[in-house]
């Protein structure tokens, strides 16, 4: 395993591993590099911002932080241009909605991020190329190694690509409100009970758990689930599906007649 990255500043070059370690890195990461849209002159910062910390002391962790300043900045520069209209506290929650775990996870699906990671071989076995948690976290690693290698509007760029659709497909209807709370209101709106949310599994170390919770609808009869690294992220994916169920009775009821 080769030393961890050391990144340029103005006075100092960057400490570029042997031409064999670039060329083999860089044609591992090809397609990848492709679905970013970026082609890295540093291929090394790329195998940082994917090494988990299980592979060794140098991993993607304070790449993280970087990239996670890099994600939230641009994604509510983004709403903020998109939606002159809405309030801080509207912009803020749909920004929560786009840069969280869950989100973070099904970009690094689409990317094929999984296939990519340098993990230990206890993550290995246990599926960690799987686990929600990790593949946000090295999303958000590339993010910042895309601006160490090149500069901030290089990152924002591929933030920019990534985001453009899941912006663009948002309905401010739905989402400026979150969903337990569009929930809460469909159900009272009908003078039906209010859900009860349940903890079905909770796993993982304190600092990487994973809830999964089922959410009831009573005497409807309708039952959905959500994952999370939280239990409030669980809660809301699972009101979200229970919103989908609700929607589809009750149009079913209106054909029928």
């Amino acid at each position: 395993m080769s030393a961890c990255f050391s990144i340029s500043t103005p006075r100092q070059a960057p400490r570029l591993p042997s031409n064999n370690t670039v060329t083999q890195t860089d044609n591992r990461f090809r397609r990848l590099t492709q679905a970013l849209d970026y082609a890295f002159k540093q291929p090394e910062l790329l195998r940082q911002a994917l090494t988990h910390r299980s592979y060794g002391s140098c991993n993607n962790e304070r790449f993280e932080f970087v990239g996670d300043s890099i994600l939230n900045y641009t994604v509510a520069r983004m709403l903020f241009d998109q939606f002159p209209q809405l309030s801080e506290g509207e912009l803020s929650r749909l920004r929560a909605n786009l840069v969280n775990q869950n989100t973070l996870a099904e970009i690094a699906q689409e990317l094929k991020l999984g296939d990519y990671l340098y993990l230990g071989e206890g993550e290995l076995k246990s599926g960690g190329f799987n686990r929600p948690s990790i593949l946000a976290d090295a999303v958000e690693a590339t993010f910042a190694a895309v601006s160490f290698d090149a500069d901030f509007a290089a990152a924002e760029q591929v933030v920019r690509r990534l985001y453009a659709q899941r912006v663009a497909n948002i309905d401010i209807t739905r989402q400026a409100k979150d969903a337990k709370t569009r929930l809460q209101e469909a159900l009272q709106a009908r003078k039906l009970p209010l859900p009860k949310y349940r903890i079905l599994s909770q796993n993982g170390e304190a600092h990487e758990q994973w809830f999964k919770v089922e959410c009831d609808l009573g005497e409807l009869a309708l039952i959905s689930t959500g994952e999370g690294g939280s239990r409030r992220a669980a809660e809301q994916q699972a009101a979200e599906a229970a919103l989908g169920l609700l929607e589809q009775k009750f149009a079913s009821g209106k054909k029928s007649k």
